[in-house]
C-alpha cells in the first residue's frame, strides 16, 4: 500500500502517531495554500492553524476506496476551512437576511430530498419557500462552501459518483480544466443554478431537453446558458 494511504488508514483507526506524521508531511501544502490569503488582516500563523484543521478533517474523511491523491482531496478542504473562518469572522460579508434565506433553503432541500429521493432543483426549493428562484440562488451562492473533489454529485444504481471521477469523463470542451487541482473553485464561483445545469449536463449525462424540463425553461435557453457557463469557466483560467 502507498505510504500516505497506509498512514491515513492507521490514523483513521486511531493511531495518533500516524496522524501527526501525516500532518508534518503536509505542512508545506498547508503553507502554500495559506499564502494565498496574504493581506486579509490576519497573521499567516493564525491562518496556518485554521488550515491545519482542514488538513485534519481531510485525514479523517478521506475515503481510501477513491482513486484520487490525498493532496488533491485535501486542498479544497484546507482552503474551505480558511474561507469559512474568514466568512464567519466577518472578512467575507454576508448579510443576516441572506444567511437566513440560505438556512431556510437548506431545510427545505433536506425535506425535498426525503420526499423525492433525489436532489431537488433550485426551482423546487424556491417553490417550497415561495420565493423567486434568483433570490434563493443568490442566497445559496453567498453562503456557499468549497466542495471536495470527493463530494458525491450523483448516485447511479446505488453507487456514488464523485466529482473527481466525473472530471476525467468530461467532454473535449472541458479538457483545459481537467489538470487543474483547484477545479472545484471554478465550480464554486458559478451561480447555484449554473452549477446545477453543469452537474445535470456533464455529470448526470442528461440531454438539453431533459434539463429544460427540469428547470422549466426552453431547450434553446439551456443551450445558450451552457455555452455561456463554459466560456465563463475558461475565462476564469486565464
Amino acid at each position: 500500500m502507498d505510504h500516505t494511504l497506509e498512514l491515513i488508514l492507521r490514523a483513521q483507526q486511531g493511531d495518533e502517531k500516524a496522524k501527526n506524521q501525516l500532518v508534518n508531511e503536509n505542512m508545506g501544502l498547508v503553507w502554500s495554500l495559506v499564502r494565498r490569503f496574504v493581506g486579509r488582516g490576519y497573521e499567516l500563523e493564525d491562518l496556518f492553524q485554521i488550515g491545519s484543521i482542514g488538513l485534519l478533517k481531510s485525514i479523517d474523511k478521506f475515503d481510501l476506496s477513491f482513486n484520487v491523491k490525498f493532496s488533491t482531496y485535501a486542498v479544497p478542504m484546507i482552503v474551505g476551512e480558511i474561507k469559512r473562518f474568514l466568512r464567519d469572522d466577518g472578512m467575507l460579508k454576508v448579510s443576516r437576511t441572506l444567511k437566513e434565506t440560505a438556512y431556510k433553503a437548506r431545510i427545505v432541500k433536506e425535506e425535498l430530498v426525503k420526499e423525492f429521493n433525489r436532489e431537488p432543483t433550485i426551482s423546487e426549493i424556491a417553490a417550497g419557500l415561495d420565493m423567486e428562484v434568483e433570490e434563493v440562488a443568490y442566497a445559496l451562492e453567498s453562503s456557499a462552501e468549497v466542495e471536495s473533489l470527493n463530494a458525491v454529485i450523483y448516485r447511479g444504481d446505488g453507487k456514488p459518483i464523485t466529482l473527481s471521477e466525473k472530471i476525467d469523463e468530461s467532454p473535449a470542451v472541458q479538457n483545459g480544466l481537467i489538470d487543474k487541482m483547484m477545479l472545484t473553485e471554478l465550480i464554486e464561483r458559478l451561480l447555484p443554478i449554473e452549477r446545477e445545469l453543469i452537474t445535470m449536463r456533464y455529470f448526470e449525462d442528461r440531454t438539453q431537453t431533459e434539463i429544460a424540463e427540469a428547470l422549466h425553461i426552453s431547450q434553446v435557453q439551456v443551450s445558450r446558458i451552457e455555452k455561456r457557463i463554459l466560456k465563463k469557466m475558461k475565462l476564469m483560467l486565464d
